[in-house]
């Protein structure tokens, strides 16, 4: 755990930005999967249904985890403010949540095996984001580990 620490080491940060590479480039592949389908307007209802509920819970994250108080890299900003209201208040990690909601709604629209593989390896990529993630809010923000007791990572009650 010591590469994970408050100050991590270059490798640390260098898997941090790996885990952000791979996410984006498995969300650009679940596009190119889907992009077929979206060019025929063959978009089911439990896609859509996906699909909203990534946007408005992604919505629901920025109203209270404003732009500036956050990164897209796993190592959380200096001046972070640990924030558990809104949907933090179940989830401590709402917008990969939303990300994966909105992959699904992609993965439903590809090849089935394709889809639903990048799927996979996008929520595994996020899981290991979130476990870095944490490691560091845990030393940087006291009250994170009793927060970690009464919510969860990325499914209310759940998971």
């Amino acid at each position: 755990m010591a590469s994970m620490a408050l100050f991590p080491t270059q490798q640390a940060l260098r898997t941090g930005t790996l885990l952000v590479i791979l996410q984006l480039g498995l969300l650009l592949l679940l596009t190119l999967l889907a992009l077929p389908a979206l060019f025929r307007f063959a978009l089911p209802l439990g896609a859509w249904l996906l699909a909203v509920t990534a946007v408005a819970l992604a919505l629901w994250t920025l109203r209270h985890n404003r732009l500036g108080n956050f990164s897209i890299h796993p190592k959380p900003k200096g001046s972070g403010v640990l924030v558990t209201s809104g949907p933090y208040r179940w989830i401590r990690h709402p917008m990969y949540s939303a990300v994966l909601l909105g992959a699904a709604a992609l993965a439903w629209l590809s090849n089935p095996l394709a889809g639903w593989t990048a799927w996979t390896a996008l929520a595994i990529v996020l899981l290991w984001k979130s476990v870095l993630e944490e490691t560091w809010l845990r030393q940087g923000h006291a009250a994170y580990t009793a927060y970690m007791q009464h919510s969860k990572r990325f499914l209310p009650w759940v998971f």
